[in-house]
């Protein structure tokens, strides 16, 4: 499957600092520490719903991450999947009666037009769940060496417990699991299965949805196996940050875990979970269930700058949950209109520490927050919102111009 255009994006004149993350599994602040290049798995979309504000969130915030690596001298290969045969996108053209594999291409264009003007640099390997399913039967039959799979009807499940470290990703108490795992895809109360929180690794063929032969049967991946399974093809175990919004920390990303280190034993899947926190609109976490999704595409086809979306998404922290207004959007505009203001000035306050100020704090935990503050410091000096104007920096404007697309993807 093909990416979306990557964007020019500037060399800076100086290295950045070391890149830290937030750590799910260890819940702690750990310094990243690519051995080569840098390996990152960011779980993609079900195109059905493409692209909404919640999901633009999540890879803006990782899409920094890119960034700070390679501002910090590192190459980068980002991997992202797209779950292009699931339930969800199968009721969904059930219900539109449209066909699902038309249905998966339009959201998926979509969702590239909206990244590539949301100026996201592109994964390296763009992977599709049904082009990959070679990999998931390949993966499943080493599980099956393992163990770790047995059968339930047409389908095959994968034993949680198979993986002593099951539950290191999430850190949940298997109570708080059983919560959610019925909520977010899982089958807790299947008979026949061992373990309720075993998951499906491969979904045996029903009347009216597709299927592909495999040695188990005619059928279609389950959804957790086919992340593991792109992910060791594309950049292997032990690879630097497994990534996506803070939905996926279970049962996604602890399923996933599981099924690749039942299969390459000894090998930790990834070294860092990073998570994305959640959007709201009108008071609840943007969902098609509630109704309430604020569409990327919607905003650039009402001629909003999509550089105005990025920046709303860059001032809330990427680990924090927030809401949605549109008073935050057109305050972005005019903020947008002020540094363009300081911008054009050519001359300004000095920029060396806006570099440095922005770099630093995208090394620690992707504080973009602090990364602006540190812009609008120097936008202010440099039109004297204290009442004396700062021009002594010549060529201000085009090293904040740098930075802001090197490090913010910013491109004013």
């Amino acid at each position: 499957m093909r990416s979306w255009p990557s964007p020019d994006v500037p060399h800076l004149p100086v290295t950045g600092p070391a890149v830290r993350l937030h750590d799910t599994s260890t819940d702690a602040h750990v310094e990243t520490k690519p051995r080569g290049p840098a390996r990152l798995y960011v779980c993609g979309i079900t195109p059905y719903d493409a692209t909404h504000i919640g999901h633009a969130a999540t890879y803006v915030a990782f899409d920094l991450l890119v960034r700070a690596w390679r501002n910090a001298g590192h190459e980068v290969t980002y991997v992202q999947n797209v779950t292009d045969v699931d339930d969800p996108l199968l009721e969904r053209a059930e219900k539109v009666k449209v066909d699902w594999v038309a249905l998966a291409e339009r959201e998926t264009q979509l969702f590239r037009d909206d990244m590539e003007a949301l100026r996201v640099l592109p994964p390296a390997h763009y992977v599709g769940a049904v082009e990959s399913i070679p990999l998931v039967v390949e993966l499943i039959e080493r599980l099956q060496s393992a163990g770790a799979v047995y059968q339930v009807e047409s389908d095959l499940y994968y034993s949680v417990t198979a993986d002593p470290a099951f539950g290191e990703v999430s850190g949940w108490d298997r109570e708080r699991m059983l919560t959610i795992f019925g909520e977010r895809g899982g089958d807790p109360d299947r008979a026949g299965k061992k373990d309720p929180l075993d998951c499906v690794l491969w979904r045996g063929e029903r009347e009216g949805e597709p299927s592909w032969p495999s040695p188990f049967g005619p059928g279609r991946p389950g959804w957790h196996v086919e992340c593991t399974a792109i992910a060791l093809e594309t950049i292997g175990a032990t690879f630097d940050v497994q990534a996506g919004g803070s939905d996926l920390v279970f049962p996604h990303h602890e399923m996933g875990a599981g099924h690749a280190q039942v299969a390459l034993p000894g090998q930790r899947f990834a070294q860092v979970y990073a998570h994305a926190g959640m959007v709201a609109f009108d008071g609840e976490k943007m969902s098609k269930s509630k109704g309430n999704l604020v569409f990327v595409s919607a905003l650039r086809h009402s001629d909003v700058d999509p550089m105005a979306i990025r920046l709303v998404l860059l001032r809330q922290h990427y680990r924090s949950d927030w809401e949605w207004t549109d008073a935050l959007l057109w305050d972005a505009v005019d903020t947008l209109s002020d540094w363009r203001r300081a911008l054009s000035l050519g001359a300004g306050a000095p920029a060396e520490p806006v570099v440095s100020r922005v770099l630093e704090a995208l090394a620690d935990d992707l504080d973009a927050p602090a990364a602006l503050a540190a812009v609008q410091a120097w936008v202010d000096a440099t039109l004297g919102a204290d009442g004396l104007a700062d021009t002594s920096d010549r060529d201000a404007a085009a090293t904040v111009h740098r930075v802001l697309d090197a490090a913010l993807g910013l491109s004013l």
